[in-house]
């Protein structure tokens, strides 16, 4: 969760959006899951249903106490966070976090910041999956030599931890046709022990549901997908067209802002009623495919 409050409505506007240009910020108003959003975090500070009240609610409240009351209304059992972004001066760390509010949490290493020694020896070191930015670093069409050594480091420990990758969309800082998943191809065939987690996913969200599909080694999410898109249901039935059921896994990517975590459990929720027949099928994704992925 970032440290710093936001300092005008733009920049809480901002937190709702992959987007860090300011003169973007206030198009986000007019956005249909934006005002969604709002309907429903003012539903859960029982306020009126108006960006400015919401916005004004948020400045005086204490931020732990504000970032509990979101996690709470959630039932997060346990949280997987990835220890890389944002850097501690700018935003919580992945332990103050969970001390914070109060749910227990497991770290995830991400390969481009620490070494291959490191990346043997996450698991040890009590972290529970490995991450890739490759998709911001080139692409996943040409994944960095640092990567895939330090996938084949993790391969050869005899028990390597899942690893996650971004897939589709998130800031300008990437390509987003070099973010397809589908790219991925090869580094999946080769490293076949490993277990790869597609995160986020989108446009490309068929893509990941084939990779899915045809692949024993690959799960995926439609983490930040879930809250962004404003049709969630559409992206949840691209996601099972053809991927099983027992391949999806709920998440949130709730980096920067703790409202985040209440709208993509709201939503997630929602659309897994309205898509599934089966309530075990639900718990399958929001629970227990990611406690067997991540051996939790």
């Amino acid at each position: 969760m970032l440290r710093a409050t936001p300092r005008s409505i733009d920049e809480f506007r901002g937190l709702f959006s992959e987007s860090p240009y300011p003169r973007q910020w206030p198009h986000i108003a007019t956005g249909v899951t934006y005002r969604r959003a709002i309907a429903t975090i003012a539903e859960h500070l029982g306020c009126e249903p108006d960006e400015r009240v919401v916005y004004e609610r948020r400045l005086a409240a204490d931020p732990a106490g504000y970032a509990v009351s979101f996690l709470r209304a959630t039932n997060t059992e346990l949280l997987l966070l990835d220890d890389g972004y944002p850097p501690t001066d700018v935003g919580t760390s992945w332990d103050e976090f969970a001390a914070m509010v109060d749910v227990p949490a497991r770290p995830v290493l991400r390969l481009e910041s620490h070494s291959l020694e490191e990346a043997a020896s996450a698991r040890r070191d009590g972290f529970v999956a490995l991450k890739t930015i490759a998709a911001y670093r080139g692409g996943l069409d040409r994944v960095s030599d640092h990567v895939v050594a330090a996938l084949e480091a993790n391969e050869q420990t005899g028990n390597p931890l899942p690893v996650q990758v971004h897939c589709g969309f998130g800031d300008s800082d990437l390509h987003l046709w070099r973010s397809d998943p589908s790219y991925l191809k090869p580094i999946v065939e080769r490293f076949r022990e490993t277990i790869f987690v597609l995160l986020h996913c989108y446009p490309f969200v068929r893509e990941a549901g084939w990779m899915a599909h045809v692949y024993a080694n690959v799960y995926f999410d439609l983490s930040l997908t879930i809250p962004h898109v404003s049709r969630p249901r559409a992206a949840l039935e691209q996601a099972l067209e053809l991927a099983p059921v027992s391949k999806l896994l709920y998440a949130s990517d709730a980096a920067r802002t703790p409202e985040l975590y209440l709208l993509a459990a709201t939503w997630w929720r929602d659309v897994l009623a309205d898509v599934l027949d089966d309530e075990r099928d639900a718990r399958l994704i929001l629970r227990e495919n990611a406690l067997r992925v991540y051996a939790l």
